[in-house]
């Protein structure tokens, strides 16, 4: 099994990242990981698809209009 332990900034593990075929295969040798995967499953509130849906249509309407993410952080940085 291929796994990816995930550490913070500490050094301390903090999680590990399955690849999905892999995770696949668990959860066919073991049926309680699939039902507990169901059960643990979140799903976006309607307000906040909403807020996301509103966010694209101003974005696919003004695509021209944005900022670079890195470009912008580095704006603030050397303002302060």
């Amino acid at each position: 099994m291929t796994l990816q332990f995930i550490h913070d900034n500490r050094g301390n593990t903090t999680g590990v990242f399955i690849p999905i075929e892999e995770w696949q295969t668990l959860k066919t040798k073991y049926a309680d990981l699939q039902k507990e995967e169901a059960e643990n499953v979140m799903e976006l509130a309607q307000w906040q698809k909403q807020i996301i849906d509103e966010r694209l249509n101003d974005y696919y309407k003004n695509a021209n209009d944005v900022t670079d993410f890195d470009k912008m952080l580095d704006d603030i940085e050397k303002s302060l």
